[in-house]
């Protein structure tokens, strides 16, 4: 199946335990999913498959781990040739215009790289969901299911 690289951008931790819970999930389905907090272009350009799990921090802006890869992407612009791609991205409503800023700027980024998105990008608001594993679980079956 498909080898799904997975890239973090957390503040507290949410952002990385969401991710360690789908592992197992993508895993039984027969894909391998690899965990990056940042990870590198290299490991960007090897994928077949990229997910990008951001909470979003100050006033819409990426992680600092995450923020890296991004400004690296974001110089050496590799191409992504409609590799799938698909984001989670969490925050605050309450903050707005800038809620879930940082999964967009990378959504933004996939899409400009010329990545082709899996299925649409999933917004978890931390004021309605704390627990953002209900919300995402059903999206990422679905996500699992577009890659077949």
């Amino acid at each position: 199946m498909a080898n799904i690289k997975c890239f973090i951008g957390t503040v507290y931790g949410g952002a990385e335990a969401l991710a360690e819970q789908l592992k197992p999930i993508a895993e039984k389905q027969g894909h391998d999913l690899s965990l990056f907090n940042p990870g590198t272009v290299a490991d960007f350009i090897e994928s077949d498959v990229i997910l990008v799990i951001t909470s979003t921090t100050g006033q819409g802006d990426i992680p600092y781990e995450l923020e890296s890869l991004y400004l690296a992407l974001e110089s050496e612009f590799p191409t992504m040739q409609n590799k799938p791609f698909a984001v989670i991205a969490m925050g605050d409503s309450s903050y707005g215009d800038t809620f879930c800023g940082a999964g967009e700027k990378f959504r933004e980024l996939l899409l400009s790289l010329q990545g082709s998105e899996a299925v649409a990008m999933l917004k978890i608001d931390a004021t309605e969901n704390y627990d953002p594993a209900p919300v995402a679980l059903p999206w990422f079956n679905t996500f699992l299911t577009a890659l077949n």
